[in-house]
């Protein structure tokens, strides 16, 4: 089982990517033309936006736990 710092790490890593993602896709959707294509473009972004919400939540989470635990040992 990682530590709490490597899951924090872990984290970080997945944030990026989602965050790489989100950066590619809103450059792909302003180059798409077309309802279809822009329908689909949307619901990516949007399904990587809740990602990245999610993930960022967990993150935030574990860095409070981490921070607790320092304070109380």
């Amino acid at each position: 089982m990682p530590s709490p710092e490597e899951e924090l790490q872990e984290l970080e890593r997945e944030i990026a990517i989602v965050r790489e993602n989100l950066r590619t896709l809103t450059e792909q959707a302003a180059a798409l033309s077309g309802g279809a294509d822009e329908a689909r473009a949307s619901d990516r972004i949007a399904e990587q936006d809740e990602l990245l919400t999610s993930l960022t939540a967990r993150r935030d989470a574990l860095e409070d736990r981490i921070r607790g635990g320092k304070r109380g040992g």
